[in-house]
């Protein structure tokens, strides 16, 4: 490997090590939400607010294992740069739990806006994917 793919490699490392400390402290605090809202509160997990907090936080560790996975393949030398089509799909996820957590009285130009956000990255991602088929064949 030459210094710089070393150096790149060191940096995914690293990189990654954050990002499970980052998952594992938060999977414990979605476990103390959860045993707190569900057990101690006893708070429905049908209750809208209830369900927002539980399930964003969900997505927002499947984001973060997401992001962590495709850093380990840049580290097992699988890739050497990130795909963008794994940049589109995480942004795609974010925006699912953005929708989720979304609050009930939001304006009609900010729902707009997140729509054609989601509009744009699934057309990039499709046109993305057709080309790489068509480079596949």
């Amino acid at each position: 490997m030459t210094f710089y793919e070393r150096f790149e490699h060191v940096i995914a490392v690293m990189l990654s090590g954050i990002i499970a400390v980052v998952i594992v402290i938060s999977l414990i605090q979605l476990i103390r939400i959860v045993f707190t809202l569900l057990v101690v509160d006893a708070l429905s997990p049908l209750d809208h607010s209830v369900f927002q907090l539980v399930f964003g936080s969900i997505m927002t560790l499947l984001i973060a294992m997401e992001f962590k996975h495709s850093i380990i393949k840049v580290a097992m030398r699988k890739e050497s740069i990130i795909q963008v089509k794994t940049v589109l799909l995480i942004a795609m996820l974010a925006l699912a739990r953005k929708f989720i957590i979304l609050d009930p009285s939001i304006d009609a130009a900010k729902l707009a806006a997140l729509a054609g956000t989601v509009l744009a990255l699934g057309a990039t991602y499709w046109l993305m994917r057709e080309r790489d088929d068509r480079l596949d064949h």
